[in-house]
């Protein structure tokens, strides 16, 4: 199992719109394509003004077929513009569970 965690820094004040518009039509596009999300979560402590969401994969050619999909969907290119003028950074990683992880085990 291959996880992807995305992180993205928006502009000041704006997690309210991002998290709004992904509930309403984004996230139900990323779910048709991407399958298992882990979790979405934004910052309150800390770093502030951070959205980091984490997708499961059983490979990382699991992964890149999935987001090929997802980047081919129309809809999810209509979606994009909502999104992409709030995100300042955007980084991405790609982790693999240690064996004795709560989510380590085979699936």
């Amino acid at each position: 199992m291959f996880y992807e965690i995305r992180t993205y820094r928006l502009k000041n004040g704006t997690i309210p719109q991002y998290l709004k518009v992904v509930e309403e039509e984004g996230i139900e596009i990323q779910k048709s394509h991407l399958g298992r999300l882990v979790g979405y979560f934004f910052s309150e402590i800390g770093t502030i003004n951070e959205i980091v969401h984490i997708w499961a994969f059983t490979s990382l050619d699991d992964r890149e077929a999935r987001r090929q999909r997802l980047l081919a969907d129309p809809r999810w290119q209509a979606f994009l513009p909502k999104i992409r003028d709030l995100i300042e950074v955007a980084e991405n990683k790609i982790m693999k569970p240690a064996s004795f992880s709560p989510r380590g085990e085979a699936h």
